[in-house]
């Protein structure tokens, strides 16, 4: 996105010719900041212009208002899909429209210099304007042309903004990415709130969708612990939508200190202290037990876990209480059960720190039931429920009967089926 000479406000004839002779990199457009901090333009002296950049200086934004630019990435779409491709993950959706005016974002009034710099405005006018939704429309209308493929946009929004991205008609994305656990509590009170809060806001026909980690915030294990970690895995299995698994994280995948002089993050490299760095969320993946666990044949860029050869697929594969195991029996029950891939979802309990809930199809049901805590706790289970235990985050218990009250263990979670 380019933009002209900026205008000059009004000064002394003397203060005009000044101005004139420094020429029109006096100032950028506006106040705008790009993610990795400083103004988000740049001057190129080829063209005597400003362009935008979002992100870093090498990468420009496209003028998605040019409907010749829309043509050429309509186009470039259809040279994936024609080749097979499933969809497409649009990063930054709600970035890809920006005011037509290049007002000033106004200041953010809860910033302090211990904040990254990116939050000292609100992105009122560079992010989620209403013609965006046109742009994601014309996407999907390209998807729409080949059969069987998905549009997925990178949206950090709160709810009532993010669910828009379904568009009207449903004729925008195919799934608004929920990156809402990202930002929540780790409680069995507050992630019920956001369930009940984001199933609720679902446009009629919306397919939810689940996301506990991704590139840029730390992975789950890190952020609730190794052994909440698995209540994590079974919380996102289980609910209803599509749920997107951050690699590694099905290894139990937690922090990885990287030194400051492996950091490769730029973000960090600008702003350092600000605790904004990404790398420890983007360590290799750890395959197996040999040298740099089997991701490269030479010592990848960042580091691996300290625990690399025991913390492996080949490791996990068969140990039955590895999360690896927990994960895959989790994805096998998904698959061959419909009352959880296509099954409603109902709020039973989140009192006592213990969250749960009933999947049902039809007059099939099942039951999940998660302590979110390190204590043991106590469930009451629906009146004349009798029920067994098919899963347990801990590896065990499969077959158990449960009655009326369900004994749950420290960090554990189970999922039932009524008899």
């Amino acid at each position: 996105m380019v933009q002209g000479q900026p205008v000059v406000p009004r000064r002394s004839k003397t203060r005009l010719v000044y101005l004139a002779e420094r020429g029109p990199r006096w100032r950028p457009p506006n106040n705008w900041i790009s993610n990795f901090g400083g103004s988000a333009w740049t001057w190129d002296e080829a063209t005597g212009q400003y362009y935008y950049h979002a992100y870093l200086a090498e990468q420009p934004d496209l003028n998605w208002r040019n409907p010749n630019v829309q043509a050429v990435m309509h186009e470039a779409l259809r040279f994936w899909l024609r080749r097979g491709v499933d969809g497409f993950r649009v990063d930054v959706m709600w970035h890809l429209i920006k005011d037509a005016a290049f007002r000033d974002n106004p200041t953010n009034p809860s910033w302090t210099r211990n904040d990254p710099e990116i939050d000292r405005l609100l992105q009122t006018y560079s992010t989620d304007q209403p013609e965006v939704h046109e742009v994601i429309a014309g996407m999907r209308q390209v998807l729409e042309e080949f059969e069987n493929r998905v549009l997925i946009g990178e949206i950090y929004l709160p709810v009532e903004r993010l669910v828009a991205y379904y568009g009207k008609n449903l004729t925008g994305a195919h799934l608004p990415f929920n990156f809402q656990i990202l930002n929540t509590a780790w409680t069995a009170l507050h992630i019920a709130e956001l369930i009940e809060k984001y199933e609720t806001a679902l446009p009629d026909g919306g397919w939810p969708n689940w996301v506990l980690s991704n590139h840029g915030r730390p992975r789950i294990a890190a952020r609730v612990g190794p052994e909440q970690a698995r209540v994590a895995a079974m919380l996102l299995l289980t609910l209803r939508g599509t749920p997107t698994l951050y690699y590694g994280d099905e290894l139990g995948t937690g922090h990885v200190d990287v030194a400051p002089h492996l950091i490769r993050d730029p973000w960090a490299k600008s702003e350092p202290g600000h605790g904004v760095g990404r790398d420890p969320a983007r360590t290799p993946m750890q395959w197996d037990a040999s040298a740099f666990a089997g991701f490269s044949t030479h010592e990848p860029w960042l580091p691996l876990t300290p625990d690399y050869e025991a913390r492996n697929v080949v490791a996990m594969t068969h140990d039955k209480t590895s999360i690896l195991f927990l994960v895959r029996s989790l994805l096998h029950y998904r698959r061959e059960h419909e009352t959880l891939s296509q099954g409603e979802w109902r709020l039973l309990s989140r009192e006592s720190d213990v969250l749960a809930y009933e999947r049902r199809n039809g007059d099939n049901r099942i039951f999940v039931v998660l302590n979110f805590t390190a204590d043991p706790r106590v469930w009451s289970a629906p009146a004349s429920t009798t029920a067994s235990v098919a899963i347990s985050t801990l590896g065990d218990r499969r077959g158990e009967p449960v009655g009326s009250t369900l004994y749950l263990r420290a960090n554990e979670g189970l999922l039932l089926e009524p008899a």
